[in-house]
């Protein structure tokens, strides 16, 4: 089977860890040997690569064409306004790629089918192009662009369109396949084929070496993600004054950080919190298995990797009762959920897992029940009946809008 990846959310030369989770998905649908892929992967045109630019002039530096762990990746430009074109996004997302997607015909005797990933604008770019081109889409749905965007009447109206387009849906956790069929998608579309995780990345560690390299001593809390509000960072710095003992770590970068870190100074903990940007995925094994819990605080997820990244390294979790979480902590020996999504609901659900902290070495064999092959193999099921399954277009007469 020949595919075409396509997301904005891919990791580039400039920003490795960007949307790191697709690619990782990618690569083990790729050691089947069943699948070749090539990856479109557009980002945001911008015309300086002048560092006073920020993340802008970072995008800008980002290569037309790349190879990522034996992958191909090209990422074409397309226009993106700031603030004022979530509307027409999917349709200057799709000018701006077609070409490149069209490009893989020429290049590589055709393809099989468009596998994309984020519904709002990739979703229904890919849709979009589908049409044109003739292709079946499959689109992945992964958290926010399900649980978030359909609030705002385009993006709805166009996700359902793009729903209705595509051969398949897949969904990342049982909770996005729900709130897509409250949207008013086709649940018998949708298959649940969620995240794994690399057990072999992510390990226990020897501890008291960790540690003693680390500088970490007492309770270590720990909090991976980026630095946003939705994230709720915050109730973890809130929460910290009831652990005088202990300290928190955390991982990640966003705009937030000047914020959380005068909160800390007003809390008076700042001597307690340490904040240390975004890190490869190879070192954060040794943070999750230093630490004593990881705490993730959000107000939506669809199936956030990071708690079962720490699982695998034996670090058990607390965790908001969001989106797909309850999915991944479902057994005392993976963590504990809050009551409330609040600093005071953090409080207690980290003194409820210290009351009974389970053994480290069940929290990793938890962990390890969550690997990539039932996900692959269910791709490879998914995308083998799409393309034995097509037809003539089925965008005889729709309009993405």
């Amino acid at each position: 089977m020949r595919i075409v990846t396509f997301s904005t959310l891919y990791p580039n030369a400039a920003r490795p860890g960007h949307g790191i989770f697709v690619e990782t998905r990618l690569r083990h649908l790729l050691e089947s040997g069943r699948v070749e892929a090539r990856v479109v992967a557009p980002v945001p045109w911008f015309p300086s690569v002048d560092p006073r630019f920020g993340r802008y002039a970072a995008l800008a530096r980002v290569p037309r064409e790349e190879r990522r762990h034996g992958i191909q990746v090209v990422h074409p430009r397309y226009l993106s306004v700031p603030k004022v074109g979530m509307s027409v996004a999917p349709l200057l997302l799709a000018a701006g790629a077609r070409t490149a997607v069209a490009g893989v015909t020429q290049r590589d005797n055709d393809f099989d089918l468009i596998d994309a990933h984020y519904f709002y604008p990739d979703g229904v770019a890919a849709a979009i192009m589908g049409c044109n081109l003739n292709k079946p889409v499959v689109i992945t749905a992964r958290g926010s662009d399900v649980n978030l965007l359909p609030q705002f009447a385009v993006p709805r109206r166009m996700i359902l369109w793009a729903a209705r387009r595509a051969a398949a849906l897949v969904t990342v956790s049982a909770a996005l396949k729900t709130a897509l069929t409250q949207l008013g998608v086709d649940g018998g579309k949708i298959s649940v084929l969620r995240n794994g995780v690399n057990t072999r990345l992510f390990h226990p560690v020897d501890r008291a070496l960790e540690r003693a390299r680390l500088g970490l001593t007492a309770t270590v809390l720990l909090t991976v993600g980026n630095l946003v509000a939705n994230k709720g960072h915050d109730l973890v710095l809130q929460a910290l004054p009831d652990f005088p003992d202990a300290c928190l770590l955390v991982i990640g970068e966003g705009g937030e950080e000047r914020k959380l870190k005068d909160l800390a100074r007003t809390l008076g903990i700042q001597e307690r919190v340490r904040f240390l940007g975004v890190m490869p995925q190879e070192q954060l094994a040794a943070y999750y298995g230093a630490a004593d819990a990881l705490v993730l605080a959000s107000s939506r997820e669809g199936w956030p990797n990071v708690l079962l990244e720490a699982m695998a390294c034996g670090t058990p979790v607390v965790s908001a009762r969001v989106g797909g979480t309850p999915e991944i902590v479902a057994a005392p020996e993976a963590g504990v959920l809050m009551a409330e999504r609040s600093a005071r609901g953090v409080v207690e659900a980290l003194r409820q897992l210290m009351r009974n902290y389970p053994d480290r070495s069940l929290t990793r064999r938890y962990a390890e029940r969550f690997g990539w092959r039932d996900t692959t193999q269910g791709q490879l099921d998914l995308f083998s009946r799409v393309i034995g399954a097509r037809g003539g277009s089925v965008c005889q007469g729709e309009r993405a809008a």
